[in-house]
């Protein structure tokens, strides 16, 4: 059994994190997933309320690791 962590910049900042390939926050960017790090979550959540749209979930484990099984 193994695990799966994925490292990649945050779309929103650009800084290097680690997370969930599976259940991390992420934004369509011209058709595909573009993950985003939580403190740029947390940004992005007032704004979007603001103009009437849902907040991003942040789901449990997001920035864990992940079984290889759930790929």
């Amino acid at each position: 059994m193994g695990y799966v962590i994925a490292l990649s910049p945050c779309y929103g900042c650009g800084q290097l994190f680690t997370y969930n390939p599976v259940r991390v926050p992420s934004v369509i960017v011209r058709g595909s997933r573009e993950p985003i790090c939580e403190r740029c979550l947390e940004a992005a959540n007032p704004q979007r309320i603001a103009r009437g749209l849902e907040p991003m979930v942040l789901f449990p484990g997001a920035y864990d690791a992940c079984d290889e099984g759930e790929l």
